[in-house]
């Protein structure tokens, strides 16, 4: 097998390089509404409120001249502490106009982790939602905060967003910026090894990403309107990307506070012209009647959305047979669930990228064009300009959409960030020889029992073969004799099935060293909001009883 990614794979009629206009991503705002400005692009029926993309611009502009006002620009820094509301565009692109920096906050961070996040990114203004506004009354002694902003509600906050908006020009406040140093998005990653750091990703970062991702699904080159707008010219046949510019609809449950939903759930979304409905929460039931309902035209999202998706008993009594592509990111989709979709989607493209905060988004994806060769199980070939090897089985990364580095962090960033711009990003892959990258597990997740690795995705996938088997997940249980010992926790479709016969039927399919030691029947695995499983969760669980 090759240890660096040298695929020729493109989509037809592209090259592997693209031409990036140097704009901010204000320009994917602007140049959606110019092109589409009646076309919806938000739908919130828990607000009854939907929204065009002129609309949209017409209020971000607003909002960045409302942060002006405030003497905001430049280097300073906006949290947004809230979940996807119809409201969410507004600020984030408004931010971003500003000239200023976007910091995305999880509504349901714990008081000590949410005081912690706002001061290491010194935010001056937070913005945050009705129902969570609370949880920054109670830390606002604790963060640096000047101005507080509410989504629907006065309460909690200094002053609420269409009384910060009122009066503003529509019209966006003209600002200079230095695109490769100017940092739009201070990210923080998950967390689940000590305290969060805070990815920096420039302005041009969150271009670059969002063009590599949206000219590869749709067969597209980048291209500026008469008024520096950024669209897309689609060049692609149709009979290669049936989904055309302007016409996709969606139901939206990626959270815009993490990369994915940054980039693929927001800007990417914007610059396709797609229409997205929104869900606060993940309801499989109400989200297979709003699939149906809406005639939507693509599924995205992490591999927990699909289990209970495939799970739910309405999945065969809704028609939805307008949906064209499935993409699935944030963690491993198990090849069980990838051939249910298959399936159950014989018409739908089928396709897992791979990806994490340090590289703004993506790095990876199959082919999204119908004669393009997806391989079950990989997370694809690198998108344009972008290269991949591996170091000792851990994946490495180069490309223009590498992080600058970890705020304040310069130690932790020179251990993940070399000379050269390559990341080392601590998951195990292998390349095969097509080019195709197959991500094993992270580095840390890893289990060495008797000295030999053991990796717990792959026990996961002979879990999901097994009938009973809804939901599963796997860690290490620490032994003094062994190192550690491999445990299953598992949700199963019959509470009356025997987890022992589980058990035993995994272990007769795998060899002696990577061996289940015991498995646990839970009715739910902890996952975070962006669709990673908590291992950190269930590793505490094994270990009370060490």
């Amino acid at each position: 097998m090759p240890d660096q990614v040298t695929t020729k794979v493109a989509p037809p009629g592209l090259s592997r390089s693209l031409n990036y206009p140097r704009v901010p991503p204000g320009a994917i705002l602007s140049g959606a509404a110019r092109r589409w400005p009646d076309r919806v692009g938000w739908i919130d029926e828990s607000v009854d409120r939907s929204m065009t993309y002129a609309e949209a611009a017409a209020r971000a502009a607003q909002m960045a001249n409302a942060l002006r006002a405030n003497g905001i620009g430049r280097g300073d820094v906006v949290a947004v502490h809230a979940p996807n509301c119809i409201d969410y565009p507004i600020v984030y692109y408004g931010i971003l106009l500003a000239g200023a920096t976007f910091s995305p906050t999880n509504p349901l961070l714990p008081p000590d982790d949410l005081a912690f996040q706002l001061t290491d990114c010194g935010a001056r203004v937070v913005v945050t939602w009705s129902l969570v506004a609370g949880a920054i009354a109670a830390v606002r002694d604790r963060i640096p905060a000047e101005l507080v902003v509410g989504i629907g509600t006065a309460e909690h906050v200094d002053i609420e967003l269409e009384a910060f908006l009122t009066g503003q020009s529509t019209q966006a406040p003209a600002v200079e910026h230095d695109l490769d140093d100017d940092i739009a998005h201070l990210a923080y990653t998950g967390g689940t090894t000590g305290r969060s750091k805070g990815v920096q990703v420039p302005y041009r970062n969150v271009v670059v990403n969002t063009l590599q991702y949206a000219c590869w699904s749709t067969g597209s080159l980048p291209v500026l309107d008469g008024e520096g707008g950024l669209i897309l010219d689609q060049v692609g046949s149709e009979d290669e990307w049936p989904a055309r510019l302007g016409e996709g609809i969606a139901i939206n449950l990626t959270p815009w506070f993490h990369a994915m939903g940054t980039i693929g759930g927001l800007n990417l979304t914007t610059l396709i012209g797609t229409t997205l409905v929104l869900h606060l929460r993940f309801d499989p039931g109400r989200y297979l009647e709003d699939a149906e309902r809406f005639r939507i035209t693509s599924m995205g999202g992490a591999p927990p959305i699909y289990v209970a998706l495939l799970a739910h008993p309405d999945i065969d009594k809704r028609d939805l047979s307008t949906v064209r592509t499935i993409s699935s990111g944030a963690a491993p989709l198990p090849v069980e669930v990838i051939e249910e979709l298959q399936r159950r989607f014989p018409d739908a493209r089928i396709g897992e990228g791979y990806g994490l905060t340090e590289v703004t988004m993506g790095a990876t994806t199959n082919p999204s064009w119908r004669s393009g060769l997806r391989k079950v199980g990989t997370v694809g070939v690198p998108v344009f300009d972008t290269e991949i090897k591996l170091v000792d089985g851990e994946v490495c990364i180069r490309g223009p959409q590498v992080m600058r580095g970890y705020h304040n962090r310069p130690d932790a960033t020179a251990e993940v960030l070399d000379a050269d711009g390559w990341l080392r990003t601590g998951d195990v892959g292998v390349i095969d020889d097509d080019g195709y990258l197959t991500i094993v597990d992270r580095k840390k997740d890893m289990l060495i029992y008797k000295g030999y690795n053991v990796y717990p995705r792959e026990l996961e996938e002979v879990l999901f073969q097994h009938p009973s088997v809804a939901n599963a997940a796997v860690v290490g249980k620490r032994d003094v004799a062994v190192g550690e010992l491999p445990v299953a926790f598992v949700v199963l479709h019959d509470p009356a099935s025997d987890p022992r016969e589980v058990l035993d039927w995994v272990n007769s399919r795998v060899t002696p060293y990577k061996k289940l030691r015991d498995i646990r029947v839970v009715d739910t695995i902890p996952v975070s909001a962006a669709g990673k499983v908590l291992r950190r969760e269930l590793r505490e669980l094994v270990e009370q009883e060490t």
